[in-house]
């Protein structure tokens, strides 16, 4: 009777069986032999006593099981038996970041990136009507032109921390009294900043690295293996400032 009910001492295992190995100039195989006429796709037939082999192979269910093959001339034993637990065919996938590292200035070719920011654009965007939106748009253009009007006077330097163009910033706007909302500084910030592997790690208000999206990656780790002792061997010795993202989790 066939079942798929294992056995008490083989929950959990996996048993696999190479049944492979084929002599071409004999003709003739450790379990299966030529077929006299192709069938198909199908050269080779495994005849009732290599059958028998099989089912004793999976009945002995022991790993590192050989059988002696003659290959091409000459005789020689060959592992024909594995067994594995579950694991060894389970992975779990572990998101890996790695710190958004930004220069910032305040060049020309900068400043005219902001006019791709949506929040900078938005300033001279109203859903009003009538007079009402054509006021609240041209206070908008106003409002724009003071900005580009301040950064073109900051100093034309490269700027290689975050909170210290931050600071230069802030001065210069609280000096032109105008004052800069969390998303027009936001739109400011992306528009005049490349990535830069020289410069200083982007950190968030309680001091941790900001992770950089376009360097987000994902790594997949045996499900037999230790996620911490996998990172520390195959992903730290070729990006030491990488860190696991512990909140993304699979299922």
């Amino acid at each position: 009777m066939l079942t798929n009910r294992k056995q008490p001492e083989k929950r959990g295992q996996v048993q696999l069986i190479d049944a492979s190995h084929f002599d071409q100039e004999a003709k003739k195989g450790l379990f299966s032999t030529q077929m006299r006429k192709t069938l198909g796709s199908k050269r080779r037939e495994i005849p009732f006593d290599k059958k028998q082999d099989i089912l004793d192979l999976l009945a002995e269910f022991e790993d590192g099981a050989t059988r002696s093959v003659v290959e091409k001339g000459e005789e020689r034993e060959v592992v024909v038996g594995r067994v594995y637990p579950t694991t060894h065919f389970g992975f779990r996938k572990i998101t890996v970041e790695r710190p958004l590292r930004l220069d910032f200035k305040a060049s020309p070719e900068r400043i005219s990136r902001l006019d791709d920011e949506r929040a900078f654009r938005n300033l001279a965007v109203s859903k009003k009507k009538g007079a009402a939106k054509a006021k609240d748009e041209e206070a908008g253009r106003a409002q724009q032109a003071a900005i580009r009007a301040l950064l073109a006077e900051l100093p034309d330097d490269l700027y290689l921390e975050r909170t210290e163009f931050e600071a230069v910033l802030g001065t210069a706007a609280k000096q032109a009294k105008l004052e800069l909302a969390a998303p027009i500084k936001k739109a400011i910030l992306s528009a005049l900043s490349d990535r830069n592997d020289g410069a200083e790690i982007c950190r968030d208000r309680d001091g941790h690295p900001e992770p950089d999206p376009d360097l987000r990656d994902t790594e997949s780790v045996p499900l037999s293996e230790d996620v911490e002792s996998f990172f520390e061997r195959e992903v730290k010795p070729h990006v030491p400032d990488a860190w696991i993202d512990s909140s993304r989790r699979d299922p």
